[in-house]
């Protein structure tokens, strides 16, 4: 996808003030100066301390609609109500080669957990339909993960939860629901002793990006949950449309910005490159009118 002059002049300014790895290192391009991961968060807002906590929030939503909930869950995060443990990105690597054999190691840039109302103390993890998924991410200068991410966070996690699914039914999609199963995960953090901040999974499955979703316009894809490597609970899967949501599905948000052996570069030009796709990607370039969202 060509780049914007917008988007060429971001980053150039990013090639100053963008942090690679870990805060203290100075991994960088030929030629450009040391960055600064807290750069990729300058986009979400801070948080008031007149913002709903995430059993406020709870509260709140109680009694409303599907439709009136998920705009609620827009506001929300929109205006910057989420914990501030989330705006501290932890970087994760993967591996590739290019087809004349180099090899690639690309670094994103993640939130530790899945996406959350509320404060540090009272917050919220809250699923969300695609639309609002989409729109949050692109917001705040982020894309959703692919399969490929959804396996190498989890592989690189400092806390690997163990999931807990609730039974199956209508409720799933209740403002209860997700309560229920945010407590569920908390008392797993505490019996862990998990510090915020930490990368974590295995408490959500992934709505993710894929290509499956060309042929199938309309629809959500989710993955992951899992039990151990290489043992998702919810395999790839697009059955339900894009306005689905329940408890078991989380948001992870991915910087749109990635280190690619020391340059940097925008996450969507390495899906669609078809050269560089397989690094981020096991099903081959993102590309497609319907991939423009992400």
């Amino acid at each position: 996808m060509p780049q914007s002059c917008h988007t060429r002049a971001r980053l150039g300014a990013l090639v100053l003030f963008f942090g690679v790895f870990p805060l203290s290192a100075s991994a960088t391009a030929p030629g450009s100066a040391p960055v600064r991961v807290e750069e990729l968060t300058r986009a979400i807002p801070a948080r008031s301390l007149q913002d709903l906590t995430g059993s406020q929030f709870v509260r709140y939503v109680s009694n409303m609609d599907a439709r009136d909930r998920e705009q609620a869950i827009l506001d929300e995060i929109s205006k910057g109500n989420l914990p501030e443990f989330l705006r501290k990105l932890v970087p994760v690597k993967l591996q590739g080669q290019l087809a004349t054999g180099k090899d690639l190691i690309a670094t994103i840039f993640v939130t530790p957990d899945y996406l959350a109302i509320g404060s540090d103390a009272d917050f919220l993890r809250i699923p969300m339909n695609l639309h609002t998924a989409v729109a949050v991410a692109q917001r705040f200068g982020f894309v959703l993960p692919t399969r490929k991410m959804v396996d190498a966070i989890y592989l690189q996690s400092r806390y690997r939860l163990v999931p807990r699914p609730l039974p199956a039914g209508s409720q799933m999609r209740s403002t209860e629901y997700y309560w229920t199963h945010n407590e569920l995960i908390d008392d797993q953090m505490h019996a862990v002793g998990l510090q915020l901040g930490a990368l974590v999974s295995g408490d959500k499955k992934d709505v993710v990006m894929s290509n499956r979703l060309a042929a199938h316009l309309g629809r959500i894809a989710i993955y992951g949950w899992h039990k151990a490597a290489g043992q998702p609970i919810q395999p790839l899967s697009t059955v339900h449309g894009a306005n689905y949501a329940d408890y078991s599905h989380g948001i992870r948000l991915i910087s749109q910005w990635a280190v690619v052996n020391g340059k940097v570069e925008l996450v969507r030009d390495i899906l669609q490159d078809p050269s560089q796709a397989a690094i981020l990607s096991d099903e081959g370039p993102i590309r497609g009118e319907w991939a423009s969202a992400w």
